[in-house]
């Protein structure tokens, strides 16, 4: 079993966070940042642009804005929140590259 349900599943609820919440949508808009998600086994990638999430898919893009390096089960457990995000990413369970200011836009994703 693959993490592309679950994280369309984590995309289709940011949407319905962005339909209803009109500061995230202010904050998004004009924002475009590709994002790639390396999970060792898999890989995906996507598009935010205008506050959606456009162009998810299995595979990297290149040059991307942001890199998430993690592994599924490290994924499922921040997406079920048995593991918080700063421990996460102090114990290097959970990386992530870009400039800060792009990576200050992840915190709208979730």
């Amino acid at each position: 079993m693959t993490m592309y349900d679950t994280i369309q599943e984590m995309i289709d609820k940011f949407h319905m966070k962005a339909e209803s919440d009109a500061k995230v949508r202010e904050k998004l808009q004009g924002v475009t940042k590709t994002i790639n998600i390396d999970l060792g086994s898999e890989n995906y990638s996507m598009k935010l642009e205008n506050a959606q999430i456009i162009c998810y898919k299995e595979g990297m893009t290149e040059n991307a804005d942001i890199l998430l390096t993690s592994t599924p089960e490290n994924l499922q457990a921040l997406i079920e929140g048995t593991l918080r995000p700063m421990k996460a990413y102090l114990t290097k369970k959970f990386t992530v590259k870009g400039k800060l200011e792009d990576m200050m836009h992840l915190k709208s994703l979730f």
